[in-house]
């Protein structure tokens, strides 16, 4: 995959620069079956600088919700600048669920992801097919996010002071409000909030309802109907939504907004579906009620966890912080500061609270975890599946339950597969992780696992031919 800078049209009439893989924005959706390796080859072909900001746009991939090695985790100091390549591989070995992949580049993350370096990636497995849930053209990514255009077509990108940045159009799959043309049958809609600071309450017109198939982590052990759905930057839900009682009807999405997003005139509005009266393919047209009752994580209990900790993200002398610690301070210690040592195997309580005022979608790399309470209240209808991002609200205090370096599968030769080595927690307003709200957990301690920076480095790109002499 190429990440180059391209020209396209985003609002009617007029082009606008942005940062496209194989030049499209969002990038193309991967499909992948279950435990099928693939290697993703990202060639950085991004000019020398930004063209407006005036930063060198190097980048650093994160599958996002990917169980990877710590080399191909997008750590987020592992960049290739201009002129370099890396090849990321991916086992596959998770469940089958909506990942995303998008850039981890340090400091300039926020930048990057608006420019239009993201898209989906599906992990597929026999097991879901066999619920007969929508799929194929009944299996659509729906990838929400906001931006802000200059009167010639170009982003504007104005982060408020590190707040984030609030568009006043709202994008899905990168087009402005559009309507998608349905059948009167069941579709899965795959929603995520692609945005980099906004977040969305979402619902349906003419009392359509959306039924809750799958969080983060894969399936959920039972199908939740909901009637709003609130999902902050870079959460998932997959839903089920049944067009057939609206058949030759126009059902809209809306948003109904969250606290400390900056609403706009049209900010209300996501798009629409129109409805026809044909159904061209009734099959895969399921919703079963017991979707995955034997998830391991949803499985997890209190009583396993041999410890507890208190993270903290709040702002202080400027920055974003967790606990006081900053991607700098990781930077500054030679990579070996780490807020967290589990075990592998281990499995732990995280209490994550927050103060001064802001939301903060937490997103924990490598493990999905189990919301146990939301100040002490049982977690929403929608997160009742495992989870590896979670909307932290004002003043709020939620506890989470993960195993650590947990069993992902086995080898050829049956031996478990585990991970350990150092990765990620931040909050996904993606200014706040760039202005530092990001640190590190070393699963197995210091030195465990191979190094995310050194053990893979980019490459650069081969010299063009030489021209022949005429």
């Amino acid at each position: 995959m190429t990440q180059q800078q391209v020209r396209r049209q985003i609002l009617p009439g007029v082009a606008t620069t942005v940062f496209a893989y194989n030049g499209t924005v969002p990038g193309p959706t991967i499909r992948v079956p279950r435990n099928r390796p693939v290697i993703v080859r990202q060639i950085n072909a991004l000019p020398a600088k930004h063209p407006t900001r005036g930063y060198v746009p190097w980048t650093s991939t994160h599958l996002h919700g990917g169980a990877s090695l710590p080399q191909f985790d997008g750590y987020a100091s592992d960049i290739s600048l201009p002129g370099q390549y890396k090849d990321y591989f991916y086992d596959n070995t998770e469940t089958a669920r909506t990942l995303w992949y998008h850039d981890h580049g340090v400091h300039h993350t926020a930048e990057n992801v608006y420019m239009g370096l993201a898209g989906q990636y599906h992990v597929l497995d026999g097991r879901e097919n066999a619920l007969g849930l929508p799929r194929g053209r009944y299996d659509v990514p729906v990838m929400i996010s906001d931006a802000a255009f200059a009167a010639n077509g170009e982003l504007l990108f104005d982060d408020n002071g590190e707040n984030g940045v609030m568009g006043d159009v709202i994008l899905v799959n990168g087009r402005p409000w559009p309507v998608l043309q349905v059948e009167p049958r069941k579709y899965r809609l795959r929603l995520h909030a692609a945005s980099i600071a906004r977040g969305f309450t979402l619902r349906l017109t003419r009392g359509a309802v959306m039924v809750v198939v799958a969080t983060e982590g894969g399936l959920v052990p039972q199908a939740q109907p909901v009637e709003r759905l609130r999902i902050g930057m870079a959460e998932r839900y997959d839903v089920v939504v049944d067009f057939a009682p609206f058949a030759g009807e126009q059902v809209e999405m809306r948003n109904d907004g969250v606290d400390n997003s900056i609403d706009y005139d049209d900010t209300d509005k996501v798009m629409a579906f129109q409805v026809g009266s044909v159904v061209t393919d009734p099959t895969n047209n399921e919703l079963p009620t017991v979707l995955n009752p034997g998830s391991p994580v949803m499985a997890l209990r209190e009583e396993e966890a041999v410890r507890t900790r208190h993270l903290e993200f709040h702002r202080q002398n400027g920055l974003w912080v967790i606990n006081d610690h900053t991607w700098e301070d990781v930077v500054r210690s030679g990579y070996r500061k780490a807020i967290a040592d589990p075990a592998p195997g281990d499995v732990e309580i995280w209490k994550f609270t927050t103060s001064g005022g802001w939301f903060h979608p937490m997103h924990m790399h490598l493990t999905d975890f189990k919301i146990l309470d939301r100040d002490g209240k049982d977690p929403e209808p929608q997160e009742l599946g495992a989870k590896e991002t979670v909307y932290l609200a004002e003043g709020e205090e939620i506890r989470v339950i993960a195993e650590f370096g947990s069993v992902l599968g086995t080898n050829p030769d049956q031996s478990e597969i585990r991970r350990s080595g150092r990765y990620m927690i931040h909050c996904h307003n993606v200014s706040h992780e760039d202005h530092d709200m990001m640190t590190q957990f070393w699963v197995g301690g210091e030195g465990a696992g191979p190094d995310p920076i050194t053990t893979a480095p980019p490459k650069p790109l081969p010299a063009p031919p030489v021209p022949p002499i005429t």
